[in-house]
């Protein structure tokens, strides 16, 4: 392979003469060799806006001429599409606050601009990646800005996957509304409810994370781009400062606005961990439903089999037939993750010095994977779970059959003491709670069926009786006590 030698503060070095990146990015990947992977691309590709928003500015003020500035803004658009994506190849993680990654960027793009003007790879003094494309930046305003603006994204992309899930569960839900179940709490039997009403708990949640992921974007729209090393401004003009800010808007289409305190926006990162709170908490709805879906599909013979979840691979490699909840499974597990993630985050804001935080990669990883995670999690599940879900109807009936949940349903028409009485009764004989009731003569056929509907499970509060219609007859004893405490005896 052949070389070509690059000097930098420590000396010369060897770079891969065909290399976009330069001296800076072949140090760092000897020195950080610990993720194995390399920074995330939305953060790669959020830095080709924040440089072209540099660009635009320094020879908007006359700082870059033409001839420069044409080369450099074509190389940043291409690190924005992504087609440069293969030449930012610093770890994920690195010292420095970002440094690796900011010094890489700017040598790709240093270089990728020599090409398009017909110069070699390497003739900084033609096209520098300090001099030229980090003119009048930082690592420490255009790394969180970078951040910042690929965070957004991540959450955009994210909320789209929620809202698709969410209308799958209101569509179950619809789906659903006639197959009366029993509830549960505790895992034991309590009363009945219906499958739509468990569908629409979950659209209901999931419609709460999307709002909360729709309004904490307002939380990373203030950026501190131009506030360079520690937000004073060093090195940059006045002009550039109150200028990047308006290109980088009009590049992203973002609500972006210049910190006002750039040294306090530059020192903490506790913007991040509110982010990353908000993606916990998605993260904890995905693991919940995830695993009452298991539960509700248990079985599918000897569980609840209430449900039936679609059928995604073969289960075991030694028992025949047997078909696992992997979706669920993978979706608790994404979840896990970010909810791990989220504690790396805090420990990492926490943990920044004075007037810099040198833990943003850590916290960049973490944040754009948590992303990631959550919409692709979204994504099989609602595709390959949730669509597909169907509901056993046979097996809500019979487990309504065989339970003293249903017992619940007749203290509103017979009193607790007679439904407690039933409950007993069935237990012991071995027999449902509709056989004991109208062996009793507590109620007509009609009655408990109408009592065990879908419209009365789902009927909000009690109705009273109208004039003239039909009421189960109450046990004597029961009639009597109630007599007895309504009186004024």
């Amino acid at each position: 392979m052949a070389f070509r030698t690059e000097h930098d503060l420590l000396g010369a070095g060897e770079v891969p003469a065909e290399a976009l990146y330069g001296l800076h990015t072949v140090r760092a990947v000897e020195n950080f060799p610990l993720a194995r992977r390399p920074v995330h691309r939305g953060l790669v590709h959020a830095f080709g806006a924040v440089k072209l928003a540099a660009a635009r500015t320094n020879h908007e003020l006359g700082y870059l001429d033409e001839r420069a500035f044409a080369a450099l803004a074509r190389a940043c658009e291409e690190l924005m599409e992504g087609s440069l994506d293969e030449h930012v190849i610093v770890d994920a993680l690195q010292g420095g606050a970002g440094t690796s990654t900011n010094m890489n960027v700017n040598e790709v793009l240093a270089n990728r601009a020599l090409q398009l003007l017909g110069r070699p790879l390497g003739d900084y003094p033609t096209l520098s990646p300090t001099d030229h494309v980090n003119l009048h930046q930082s690592t420490n305003d255009t790394y969180p800005t970078a951040l910042r603006v690929a965070a957004v994204a991540g959450l955009r992309e994210l909320e789209r996957e929620i809202v698709a899930l969410q209308e799958a569960f209101q569509a179950q839900e619809k789906a659903m509304a006639h197959v009366v179940k029993i509830g549960r709490t505790q895992l034991q039997d309590a009363v009945l409810t219906t499958l739509g009403q468990e569908m629409s708990a979950y659209a209901e949640a999931f419609a709460r994370d999307r709002w909360r992921v729709y309004k904490c974007e307002e939380r990373l729209r203030v950026v501190n781009l131009g506030g360079t090393a520690i937000g004073t401004g060093l090195g940059a003009p006045r002009q550039f400062v109150f200028r990047v800010i308006d290109h980088l808007r009009d590049i992203t289409h973002l609500g972006l606005a210049r910190a006002e305190n750039l040294g306090e926006a530059t020192q903490n990162a506790d913007v991040f961990v509110e982010v990353s709170g908000i993606l916990k908490a998605l993260a904890t709805s995905l693991i919940k439903v995830s695993n009452d879906l298991r539960l509700l599909s248990s079985g599918p013979h000897g569980g609840l089999g209430e449900l039936h979840l679609p059928d995604r691979q073969a289960g075991s490699s030694i028992m025949p037939g047997k078909v696992n909840p992997v979706i669920p499974e993978a979706v608790a597990q994404a979840g896990l993750v970010v909810c791990g993630n989220d504690q790396v985050i805090a420990a990492a804001a926490a943990g920044g010095n004075l007037e810099l935080n040198q833990f943003m990669p850590l916290i960049a990883d973490s944040l754009l994977g948590s992303l990631d995670l959550l919409a692709r999690a979204c994504h099989i599940f609602r595709r390959f779970c949730i669509e597909g879900l169907r509901a056993d109807e046979g097996r809500c009936r019979q487990n309504i059959e065989t339970s003293t949940a249903v017992a619940t349903a007749l203290v509103e028409p017979l009193g607790y003491e007679a439904a407690t009485h039933v409950a007993q009764l069935a237990h012991a004989q071995g027999k449902s709670v509709r056989q004991v009731v109208l062996e009793q003569g507590l109620m007509s056929q009609a009655q408990f069926d109408e009592l065990v509907s879908p419209e009365k499970v789902m009927q909000l509060g009690s109705r009273p009786a109208l004039v003239g219609e039909g009421e189960p007859q109450r046990p004597q004893s029961t009639q009597r006590t109630q007599r007895k405490e309504g009186s004024d005896e």
